[in-house]
């Protein structure tokens, strides 16, 4: 099951290494269809860039991100007056590179006191991601509190305390079927009395009834903004990595229901489909702030994107790292 975790965990020294190993696949996925197709032409033509474009789509970066991608590549190759497409991959190498750079990557939990919303499906692994989240944030010398506001499932209730335990924060929770609002008022009240730096709020992943969802989420946007105006917000989508293009669609859908600020992308490790990160970073406009690369609590950690790319392209023999 998702919740288990290691009880030891591990230095965070090896996040990088980790990182490198676990894009092992997606690296292959993009980059063996590159290698491929740059490999069977010499020179650079409209066939190299209709079977680069495919490549790209086949290794899950999207219709418009990869659109996106050939145009720049058609750009730059004339600009820099470039005919070899052995060439051509530190252009697209660059290019990818870039996209992943776009928005602000960061949580600003140092200006004022923050409240995160964590929203999601069902399934991919949002409360473990708010165990984790909170941990990391203890790490920093934050205070942190959890709010148990997805009161739709009563496992999502106990996981949660679960997850505050190992991590050493406390939760504030109702009943099942309790008002999520409810619980997030009595969170905030706590907040404040206790002076917590950063609060973070589990809420319901029921989007086949998005007209419900939109309301409970409207609801308890209504009462952080009443009875905590001076409060940072952040509404954080968790997606699972390993869904591929689905989790674009996801981001569609929660698009609707809330204004987003940031995306956590768990399951990177073992899955081939990591190339859905580009799209979602560009297409969606909405910034990938945090990553998971495993089970453990020390795990998931803050997106850097320079160091992703690095990872993403690393040689083989850098795995080892």
């Amino acid at each position: 099951m998702e919740e288990t975790t290691e009880e030891n965990p591990k230095p965070k020294v090896g996040f990088f290494a980790k990182l490198v190993k676990g894009l092992t696949k997606t690296r292959s996925n993009i980059m063996d269809g590159i290698d491929q197709v740059l490999k069977s032409f010499k020179k650079i033509d409209e066939e190299l860039f209709e079977e680069l474009e495919e490549a790209l789509i086949m290794a899950d970066i999207g219709v418009e991100t990869t659109l996106k991608i050939i145009n720049e590549l058609r750009v730059k190759v004339k600009e820099q007056k470039i005919t070899e497409a052995s060439e051509l991959k530190r252009l697209l190498i660059d290019e990818i590179s870039t996209l992943l750079e776009q928005g602000d990557h960061e949580i600003h939990i140092d200006e004022s006191p923050t409240v995160i919303l964590v929203i999601g499906v069902n399934g991919v692994g949002k409360t473990t991601t708010i165990g984790k989240l909170a941990h990391h944030m203890k790490q920093q010398n934050k205070k942190v509190l959890l709010a148990a506001a997805d009161t739709f499932r009563a496992a999502a209730i106990d996981q949660l305390e679960v997850w505050g335990n190992r991590a050493g924060v406390d939760v504030i929770r109702h009943q099942e079927n309790s008002d999520p609002a409810a619980v997030i008022f009595d969170a905030v009240q706590a907040a404040k009395s206790r002076k917590i730096d950063v609060l973070i709020c589990d809420t319901a992943g029921r989007l086949h009834n998005k007209k419900n969802l939109m309301e409970e989420l409207r609801k308890i946007f209504r009462v952080i903004s009443r009875e905590y105006p001076e409060a940072r917000k952040e509404v954080l989508l968790v997606l699972d990595a390993t869904t591929g293009q689905n989790a674009l669609q996801q981001v569609k859908l929660f698009k609707e229901v809330a204004d987003i600020t940031g995306i956590i992308l768990t399951k990177l490790d073992g899955t081939a489909k990591g190339g859905i990160i580009i799209p979602i970073n560009s297409e969606m406009n909405i910034p990938v702030k945090y990553i998971g690369v495993g089970e453990g609590i020390d795990d998931l950690q803050p997106f850097n994107p320079k160091e992703f790319a690095n990872a993403l392209f690393a040689e083989e023999n850098n795995d080892s790292l």
